[in-house]
């Protein structure tokens, strides 16, 4: 079945010469053969830049302890492209997604399609199955000409953090947060739009702008919700109906808080019938692959030892900022891994650890031709001390002089974290 699978995704791959094509006409299109299943759901759209799968994986696990049924829809997969497609609280099986995508496919009919977008009609078309279950969909990469920008309704518009990434996709005159945050706002649907923490005020300023003659209801971080970091392992939620006293969550790091405040926010907004208890036991089971995950057993774990063992995928400066700023909260070494795709930031990415790390190793990414090179992400970093290039992340791991209780973190690409998980 799984070859199966790979024969159906290389067939959808051919149907585009470009991986990307910012339009929306061939989405339209084929959905308009599907019968329009997008404009029979129930959605919370989730936009921006970083932050968007872990405030869907809070949003997931709290509407679950609500017993309240889910579709869900993010991008890229981790590890297997079923990661895609859940239906009714359940990742569809090979054989459920081989069916699916062969229907669409045929329906189709070899028409013109960018890998994604037929990935995005197969999942309306699904979704249009469970017409009472809540939508969590990940937007692409722009939102404004992204597939998943066909809707005519939703529930809200979830607003994370939005900076610059992906700046390869827009002209050189126009690669600016001022335009990235156009993209993202723009036409954002007349519902409710929860705006998440922003990295700094004038981003904040900028979205404020542009969503000004949106008749939405409007929810700012810090101005109608917030959060406060308690002691003993407890945090503080308020918004206008409350203040909530919460556990910590299960996943780590202090922007995580800010994520799942803004789930919180969102579904309190809603009044989908979630419960303080709800959200209390939901933030304590939040599923967060590849997003500062510890690895606690497996193959490159033993080769770790004791040792504490993080992967994530951040990939763009604010992603680097707000895992700089978790690492700083920790008493050790760290030793980071890292390997990343050729059209990002590089320097920039590395500029926010060099000086809180112990060493540094860079790597090719296994089965990634879009990927720098080990050899020439060393080249980039050669002003940083104690950089080194290993063949293998094996071999990476096995180069690291570790003590006890030092940190070893591998980083800079969801692929790479993928290739991680995959070997371990």
């Amino acid at each position: 079945m799984k070859m199966k699978l790979h024969k159906i995704l290389s067939r959808f791959q051919r149907l585009h010469p470009k991986e990307i094509d910012l339009s929306l006409d061939r989405i339209k299109n084929l959905c308009k053969k599907l019968g329009n299943p997008q404009n029979k759901i129930e959605t919370i759209s989730v936009i921006g830049t970083n932050g968007k799968n872990s405030t869907i994986q809070a949003c997931y696990s709290i509407l679950k302890e609500a017993n309240i049924k889910c579709n869900v829809y993010t991008s890229p997969h981790i590890q297997k492209i079923n990661e895609r497609f859940i239906f009714n609280n359940k990742q569809l099986d090979d054989e459920e997604l081989c069916c699916l995508f062969m229907e669409v496919e045929k329906i189709n009919d070899n028409q013109p399609i960018t890998f994604f977008e037929i990935l995005t009609a197969c999942y309306f078309y699904k979704a249009a199955q469970y017409p009472n279950n809540i939508n969590l969909v990940e937007s692409g990469l722009f939102f404004r000409f992204d597939a998943t920008n066909i809707l005519k309704k939703n529930l809200a518009s979830i607003v994370t953090s939005i900076s610059r990434d992906h700046l390869d996709w827009l002209p050189k005159n126009e690669q600016t947060i001022e335009k990235i945050v156009f993209e993202k706002t723009s036409s954002l649907l007349n519902s409710n739009i929860i705006i998440a923490n922003q990295n700094n005020l004038a981003t904040m300023g900028l979205i404020k702008k542009n969503i000004d003659k949106n008749l939405s209801n409007k929810i700012y971080f810090n101005e109608d919700f917030s959060y406060s970091e308690g002691e003993n392992n407890f945090f503080y939620f308020e918004d206008k109906l409350g203040k909530l006293k919460l556990p910590n969550p299960n996943v780590r790091g202090q922007f995580q808080l800010e994520n799942i405040s803004t789930a919180i926010a969102t579904l309190r907004t809603l009044n989908l019938g979630v419960r303080d208890d709800h959200i209390k036991k939901g933030i304590q089971k939040i599923n967060n692959l590849a997003r500062l995950q510890e690895i606690n057993s497996g193959k490159l774990k033993e080769l770790v030892k004791n040792n504490l063992f993080l992967i994530s995928g951040d990939h763009n400066e604010d992603g680097a900022r707000v895992l700089n700023n978790y690492l700083n909260t920790l008493n050790c070494k760290k030793h980071i891994i890292i390997g990343m795709m050729l059209n990002k930031e590089h320097e920039k990415y590395i500029s926010y650890f060099k000086d809180n790390i112990s060493s540094i190793t860079t790597i090719d990414i296994p089965n990634q031709p879009n990927a720098i090179s080990g050899k020439q992400l060393k080249e980039k970093f050669k002003n940083i001390p104690n950089v080194k290039f290993q063949k293998s992340i094996e071999q990476a791991i096995q180069s690291i002089k570790m003590t006890d209780g030092d940190l070893l973190l591998i980083t800079g690409s969801l692929y790479l974290c993928a290739e991680v998980l995959n070997l371990n």
